[in-house]
């Protein structure tokens, strides 16, 4: 069996340490774990571990965050890997920071790269591992907000969090949606 786990996030040194790069920093972390390395492919960075008899595919999109859809769906197609083995990780800020919540499917809540990934793929059918990052800011500088860099404390929170999601994501691969919903969700 295979499947394709997308990190949400921006390319580019300005961009690393952002809230609306967490999907980028999990899958480092999951890459780090297993062994594999990142090499640049069309339209992502992306590596492949094996896993309890699955193949993993990771993926950062190197397209941005607004057209992150067609490194998915390239990807899906290429590897032809069904939507339903495709989890993608990204920012939420409805969440508080370091929470997890895995959900089977839903709407993009104004999210630019889940928006672009719906329309690339058809649909909002596929998982997703949201990662909050809170909401700590005014009216108006949402953008400014998940662009803005975690502070220290912050990053020394997201150890935990990060650990969980790879731990969420490997789940996801090995016993499912459903299981891992009922197993890591609050």
């Amino acid at each position: 069996m295979k499947f394709l786990i997308v990190g949400l996030g921006n390319i580019g040194p300005e961009y690393e340490l952002t809230r609306h790069n967490i999907g980028f920093l999990v899958l480092d972390r999951l890459a780090e774990e297993q062994g594999a390395k990142f090499e640049h492919s069309k339209l992502a960075n992306k590596c492949e571990f094996k896993y309890k008899g699955r193949t993993i595919h990771l993926i950062k999109p190197t397209t941005y965050m607004n057209l992150s859809g067609k490194a998915a769906n390239y990807w899906m197609q290429d590897l032809k890997i069904s939507k339903e083995n495709m989890l993608v990780i990204t920012d939420d800020i409805a969440l508080p920071h370091g929470n997890l919540r895995m959900r089977a499917k839903g709407s993009p809540a104004g999210h630019n790269g889940l928006k672009n990934i719906d329309e690339q793929t058809g649909g909002n059918n596929y998982a997703r591992l949201k990662f909050g990052v809170g909401n700590d800011f005014h009216k108006g500088q949402q953008v400014d907000y998940v662009l803005s860099q975690f502070s220290k404390e912050q990053m020394k929170d997201l150890i935990f969090p990060i650990d969980k999601a790879c731990e969420m994501a490997l789940s996801f691969c090995t016993i499912g949606i459903q299981r891992t919903m009922n197993q890591f969700n609050d």
